[in-house]
C-alpha cells in the first residue's frame, strides 16, 4: 500500500478556531484524485465488502461509547472483522451467516464466497511493500490437543497457554502488544486472536522544539496537561460541517488550506473480550453450544470459549505508529487566512486506507493522559 494511497489520520471534534466561527463562503477542492492500488480497481471484491466493514466498525463504536462513556476508546474493527471472517470459513452454513451478517456484510448483496474473497484481496493490497509504511496482520487460532493435536502446540497449564498466545502476540507487533491474553480456564477449547502493526511517517513532521505543554478540556470541570505538537502554517485539507458543528482534518493530504496545526502527542489504547461485545451484535452461536464449527472438527462440540482485541495508537511528533490484537451540510474551507484548528477537547480519531476503503482504526480521544 503507497503512503500517498493510505489516509494517515482524520481528527474530528469541537474545535477552538482562532479566528473565530468560519463561514460557509470558505470554498476549496474536495480532493486529488489518487492512482489505484492494484486490485483495487472500480468494482472489485475489495471496495465491495468496504460498506459492510465500515458497517461493523460504526456498530461497534457505538456499543462501547454506549458501554463507557467518558472513555478512551480505540480498537481495528478491520483486524475483528478479518479474524471473524477467517473463523466463519470453519463453520457450518448457519454459524457462518450469522457471523459474517453480525460483521456488517449484506449477503443478498455480496455473495459468501466474495466476502471471503474480497478480505483476500484487500488484505493482498494492504501488505504492498512501501518504505515509508509498515502494517502487518495476521490471525492465529489456538487449540486445545484433543481437537487437532498436529495444529496445537502443547503445554501443560493454561497459564502455559496464555503466555504462548502473548509471545506471539507481542513478536508479532513489534513488542507493542503484551499481556493479550489472561485468565484462561482449564476447560478453554479455543482461542482466537488477531493482530495488526501500523507504522507510518507524516508527510508533514511536527518541529519536537515547538511541543509545549498545554491544557486539554476533557470536560466542563476536567482539565489536564499534555504536550501540544505544533506546526507552523502548512497546506492541509479540512471541513467545517455546518449543522453539526465539527471540522475533519484530514493529515497528509496536499490540499489548499493554510492552517497552523496543535494536535497532542499521546498514546492511547483499549482492550476488549469480543466473547462479551460480539454476541450484543448478533455473533450469538460460536460463543455458545450452538456453534456449529464442523469445518474444524467433527468430532467434538467446539465453541470460541474467549476471544481477545487489544489496540494501541501512539502519536508523535515524527508519525504514528498503531497497533491491534484481533454535501449540504459541510464546507471545504481553502483560504490562505491561517486559520488555526486546536484539538485540545476530545476528538475522534480514524487511521483509514483510501486505496481500499476500509477503517483500519477508530477510536475517541477523551484523554490523553490515560493510556
Amino acid at each position: 500500500m503507497h503512503l500517498a494511497d493510505c489516509l494517515l489520520l482524520l481528527l474530528a471534534g469541537l474545535l477552538a478556531l482562532s479566528q473565530g466561527q468560519l463561514h460557509s463562503e470558505h470554498q476549496g477542492h474536495s480532493h486529488h484524485p489518487h492512482q489505484e492500488a492494484p486490485g483495487t480497481g472500480k468494482g472489485s471484491l475489495s471496495l465491495r465488502i468496504s460498506p459492510g466493514n465500515t458497517v461493523f466498525a460504526l456498530h461497534f463504536y457505538h456499543l462501547m461509547v454506549s458501554q463507557t462513556p467518558g472513555s478512551n476508546i480505540f480498537f481495528s474493527p478491520l483486524s475483528i472483522s478479518a479474524a471473524y471472517a477467517m473463523l466463519s470459513l470453519g463453520a457450518g452454513s448457519l454459524s457462518r451467516t450469522q457471523i459474517l451478517e453480525g460483521l456488517g456484510f449484506n449477503l443478498t448483496e455480496v455473495s459468501q464466497p466474495d466476502t471471503h474473497q474480497g478480505f483476500q484481496n484487500l488484505l493482498h493490497t494492504l501488505h504492498l511493500p512501501d518504505d515509508r509504511l509498515e502494517i502487518h496482520m495476521g490471525n492465529a487460532l489456538f487449540l486445545s490437543p484433543e481437537v487437532l493435536p498436529n495444529f496445537y502446540t502443547p503445554t501443560s497449564k493454561p497459564a502455559g497457554t496464555a503466555q504462548l498466545i502473548n509471545n506471539h502476540v507481542k513478536e508479532e507487533t513489534q513488542g507493542k502488544i503484551v499481556d493479550l491474553v489472561s485468565g484462561l480456564s482449564p476447560d478453554t477449547t479455543m482461542v482466537l486472536v488477531n493482530y495488526i502493526y501500523f507504522k507510518a511517517l507524516w508527510e508533514k513532521p511536527f518541529n519536537p522544539s515547538m511541543t509545549i505543554p498545554q491544557d486539554f478540556y476533557v470536560d466542563e470541570v476536567t482539565t489536564v496537561k499534555v504536550p501540544m505538537m505544533m506546526q507552523g502554517p502548512q497546506h492541509h485539507w479540512y471541513l467545517h460541517d455546518r449543522h453539526f458543528p465539527c471540522t475533519v482534518l484530514r493529515m497528509d493530504y496536499k490540499g489548499d488550506a493554510t492552517i497552523k496545526l496543535y494536535i497532542p502527542k499521546f498514546i492511547i489504547s483499549g482492550s476488549y473480550e469480543l466473547d462479551q461485545i460480539l454476541p450484543k451484535l448478533g455473533i450469538i452461536d460460536l460463543f455458545s453450544q450452538r456453534a456449529d464449527f464442523s469445518g474444524i472438527t467433527e468430532q467434538l462440540n467446539l465453541q470460541v470459549s474467549k476471544s481477545f482485541h487489544k489496540a494501541i495508537l501512539e502519536v508523535d511528533e515524527v508519525g504514528t505508529q498503531a497497533s491491534a490484537a484481533t454535501g449540504s451540510f459541510f464546507t471545504f474551507l481553502s483560504r490562505d487566512n491561517q486559520q488555526a484548528l486546536w484539538f485540545n477537547r476530545p476528538f475522534l480519531v480514524a487511521i483509514f486506507s483510501t486505496s481500499t476503503q476500509s477503517i483500519l482504526f477508530l477510536g475517541k480521544v477523551v484523554n490523553p493522559k490515560k493510556l
